[in-house]
C-alpha cells in the first residue's frame, strides 16, 4: 500500500485551497516584502522579490494574481498521509519590570551567559546541518549547560547576566514560551526584548505536566488555566516549572516601537506572520493555513513563515503570531485548533 511521505507534497491547483478567494491577500503583502532583502539573494526569490517591489498601491485582487503567478501551492502532509495538524498561536506579552532588582522586581530575564559554547555539528557531519549543541567547559569536558532548575535554582550560575527584573514570579517563564514581549518600566515607558538565545535543553509543556499528575483536565489546559494553577500552588510551581528544562535568553529591542523579530530576523505581522518547523517548511515560505479560531469562527488566509518554536515539531503543525494586547492574549492563549497548510514555492 502506498504510503505518502510527510511534509510538503506535490502542486495542486489554487481551488484547493478554501475561501483563498475571500482573504484579503493584500494584508499579507507588507509581511513578504519585510522579508525579500533578506531572501532575494536566492535564485528563487530574486524574480518574486522583484515582481513584488514593482507593485504600486495594488489592489487585493492584483496582490491575488501576483501570488497566482508567481508561486504554486503544495499541500502538507503530516504521519501517515494525514491532512491535518494541531494549530496554536502566541502573541507578545507585557510585564512590568525594572533595570534595577529591588523587593518588588526580583525576578531575572537574562542575557545570553557568556560562559556557553554553540558546536555547529554541520562542520563534521553535513547531514547534521542547522543542528547545534550548546554546552559548558567542566575540568576537560563539555557538558550539558544549566537546565531551567539550576539556573533558577538557589544557586543561581548566570547572576551578573541580568538585563531586567520583572515583578512576575511566572512572568519569566511564560514570556520564555512566547519568544519575545515588552517591558514597562516605573517611568511608563516601554522597552523590547527578543529571543537571543536558548540553553540547549528540550522543550517540554508543562500543560502536559499539569495533565498528566491529574490537576487539569486536557480540554482546559490554556495559558490562563496554567497560570491559574501556578498561582493557586505556589509551593508547587516550581517542581512543574522545572519539567521544561528548556530556558530562553533575551536582548533588549533596538527600537521598542517596532515589532518583535522572528527566526528569519524580520519584524513580525500580526495576524499574518507564522512559525514552524524549518526542517520541513523553509523559512519565508508563504504559507495558506485553513483552521478555526478558539470561537469556532473560520480563519482561513495567507500568513509569512518568519519564526521556529521549541513547541513546533513537524510537517503540519504552526504557530500564529497574534500580535500584542488583550485580544492577541486572549487568541493565543487558547488557541489548540485543527488545521490544513500548504506551502507556497517559488512558481521558477
Amino acid at each position: 500500500m502506498f504510503q505518502r511521505e510527510p511534509g510538503i507534497g506535490k502542486p495542486v491547483t489554487w481551488n484547493k485551497l478554501d475561501a483563498w478567494r475571500q482573504d484579503n491577500v493584500l494584508e499579507a503583502l507588507p509581511a513578504l516584502l519585510q522579508q525579500c532583502p533578506r531572501l532575494k539573494k536566492e535564485a528563487s526569490w530574486k524574480a518574486v522579490c522583484d515582481a513584488a517591489m514593482a507593485l504600486e498601491n495594488p489592489t487585493a485582487q492584483q496582490v491575488r494574481n501576483f501570488f497566482e503567478s508567481q508561486f504554486r501551492p503544495h499541500r502538507i502532509y503530516g504521519k501517515n498521509g494525514t491532512k491535518e495538524g494541531l494549530i496554536t498561536g502566541y502573541y507578545e506579552p507585557l510585564l512590568s519590570g525594572s533595570f534595577t532588582r529591588s523587593s518588588r522586581y526580583a525576578y531575572p530575564l537574562y542575557a545570553p551567559p557568556e560562559d556557553m559554547l554553540t558546536i555547529e555539528l554541520d562542520s563534521l557531519y553535513p547531514k547534521l546541518k542547522g543542528m547545534r549543541l550548546r554546552g559548558r567547559v567542566v575540568g576537560n569536558k563539555v557538558v550539558p549547560y544549566h537546565s531551567r532548575e539550576s539556573i533558577d535554582g538557589e544557586e543561581a550560575p548566570l547572576a551578573g547576566g541580568e538585563i531586567l527584573w520583572v515583578d512576575d514570579p511566572y512572568g519569566s517563564f511564560f514570556l520564555q514560551i512566547q519568544g519575545s514581549g515588552r517591558v514597562k518600566l516605573e517611568d511608563d515607558s516601554i522597552v523590547g526584548v527578543n529571543y537571543a538565545n536558548q540553553n540547549g535543553h528540550p522543550y517540554f509543556a508543562v500543560g502536559k505536566t499539569l495533565v498528566e499528575k491529574g490537576e487539569l483536565p486536557l480540554d482546559d489546559v490554556s495559558l490562563f488555566t496554567i497560570k491559574a494553577w501556578l498561582r493557586a500552588n505556589p509551593d508547587r510551581a516550581d517542581e512543574v516549572l522545572n519539567t521544561n528544562p528548556s530556558y530562553v535568553f533575551f536582548h533588549l529591542r533596538e527600537n521598542a516601537e517596532e515589532n518583535a523579530r522572528g527566526s528569519l530576523n524580520v519584524p513580525l505581522t500580526a495576524m499574518r506572520s507564522l512559525a514552524v518547523d524549518k526542517k520541513v517548511i523553509p523559512l519565508g515560505t508563504p504559507v495558506w493555513v485553513e483552521t478555526t479560531l478558539p470561537d469556532g469562527s473560520k480563519y482561513h488566509r495567507l500568513m509569512m513563515a518568519q519564526d521556529t518554536g521549541g513547541a513546533i515539531r513537524g510537517p503540519v503543525r504552526a504557530d500564529i503570531f497574534f500580535g500584542a494586547g488583550a485580544d492577541a492574549e486572549r487568541l493565543a492563549g487558547e488557541m489548540k485548533q485543527r488545521g490544513k497548510m500548504f506551502a507556497l514555492l517559488p512558481a521558477n
